[in-house]
């Protein structure tokens, strides 16, 4: 799997620098640290970090036994959401300029220009053909000049990145260039068709970077306006057939991606279908023990399911009674609540929750406290007695909550009385409409 770790102590690397990698970062005051790991297939080992100076400049020396590779730049967290790739080929510095309006730009390593002004260039010529298709021409000459300068353009850079890391990257990028007129529909088609036929998804230098996943995810959700799951399904097993048999590693790390956007998406058809038919086999016999319990939790708890089961103590007249959840015979719905006493969005809203129940006496509320300890607790379930309160110690780490699958509070579960998931409203808003 593709995470990053920061290290929290330093070891120091020899004191023979061949090379550095160093830029300006701005505004300077939104940066503080710059992280450098070097970019694996399977993860990114930390090398070293440089503190961005009040002009939001630092440098990085890099150790002469450093190998050529591809190295990511972490200058924020979350560290998988604030990143950039590098080319570094042991032979040059890399010196880059990274600002919030324009972004990253190399302004040292030849290796890294080459790929990036690659990517300007096909930008401009994509939006062209962008402009041409929306615009309805049928203007032969003009679409022949466009897709003449496309070829072109990717002739150029091939002779150029000769003998360069950065020709790996242009070769994997190859465009589809059409051989006599294509309207729209063939145009796209074509496109679709051939968008990973140059993309060698055993190249180490590929797997070591962000290319393969921004591939696939453009595949999968970038080439067609109209997608159904049934779509979505023939491209995923056309991405497991391209990725191939021998890299299962690379499958999993990929399949994982596409299957979170999925599960994000919550469309839950698409994303048991790649779990079922692809990723669970392959996080079990990879011994990927955090995937497999993300995904079985995610099966277990759709709506259709039975809920998971779990213990529960109901005192009444001073008298405790020890039952579970399927063994409870109190009403036609249950309304799960997982909440916290510290969490003060869940302070709010269960007084409304309390007052919309109050002319629904066939549902019964069970409200999960998800807590490090007792004492809040304790206080803040006195203004709910008619609720069955379950203490979740532990907080996150609690077990009731990890079999749900529970990423925030409060978050709702709607069961039937034979505990069935019937809804799983995402806010307050939405469980108001399913009550009603």
């Amino acid at each position: 799997m593709k995470y990053l770790c920061f290290a929290l102590f330093l070891i120091p690397l020899n004191l023979f620098c061949q090379h550095s990698i160093s830029g300006t970062f701005s505004p300077a005051t939104d940066y503080t640290y710059a992280f450098l790991y070097h970019a694996t297939p399977t993860g990114s080992d930390y090398v070293d970090r440089a503190k961005i100076d009040e002009e939001g400049h630092f440098a990085i020396s890099l150790d002469s036994s450093l190998t050529a590779g591809m190295y990511k730049i972490v200058y924020a967290l979350p560290p998988e959401d604030h990143n950039f790739d590098l080319i570094y080929n042991g032979k040059e510095n890399v010196s880059i300029s990274f600002s919030t309006e324009k972004g990253l730009e190399f302004t040292d390593s030849n290796e890294n220009k080459l790929w990036s002004s690659y990517t300007n260039s096909m930008d401009m010529i994509n939006r062209t053909i962008s402009n041409y298709y929306t615009q309805e021409s049928k203007d032969e000459n003009a679409f022949h000049d466009i897709f003449k300068t496309l070829k072109d353009t990717q002739i150029a850079f091939e002779e150029a990145s000769k003998g360069t890391m950065a020709a790996t990257f242009i070769k994997a990028n190859t465009p589809y260039i059409p051989e006599s007129y294509e309207d729209v529909s063939i145009y796209s088609a074509n496109l679709k068709r051939t968008f990973l036929s140059h993309v060698d998804f055993k190249d180490y230098l590929l797997q070591s970077s962000d290319f393969l996943i921004d591939r696939v995810l453009a595949y999968i959700f970038g080439m067609s306006t109209n997608t159904t799951n049934e779509t979505y399904k023939t491209d995923i097993d056309h991405v497991v057939h391209r990725i191939g048999e021998e890299n299962a590693e690379i499958k999993t790390m990929l399949l994982e991606m596409v299957w979170s956007r999925f599960k994000n998406m919550e469309n839950t058809e698409v994303a048991n279908y790649i779990s079922d038919s692809y990723l669970m086999a392959l996080s079990k016999s990879g011994n990927y023990l955090t995937l497999t319990e993300n995904l079985e939790v995610y099966q277990n708890n759709q709506i259709g399911k039975t809920a998971q089961n779990f213990d529960i103590s109901i005192t009444e007249k001073e008298t405790t009674t020890t039952t579970t959840l399927h063994n409870l015979n109190m009403a036609e719905q249950y309304l799960i609540i997982f909440w916290s006493s510290t969490c003060g969005h869940c302070l709010d809203e269960l007084p409304k929750v309390k007052t919309m129940l109050s002319s629904k006496p066939n549902i019964k509320v069970i409200a999960i406290g998800l807590e490090d300890d007792a004492e809040g607790w304790n206080e803040a379930i006195k203004a709910y007695p008619d609720f069955i309160h379950v203490l979740g110690l532990g907080k996150w780490d609690n077990p009731i909550s990890n079999t749900y699958g529970v990423e925030a509070t409060p978050t709702y579960v709607l069961l039937n009385k034979d505990k069935i998931i019937t809804q799983k409203p995402v806010d307050l808003e939405a469980l108001e409409k399913v009550l009603e």
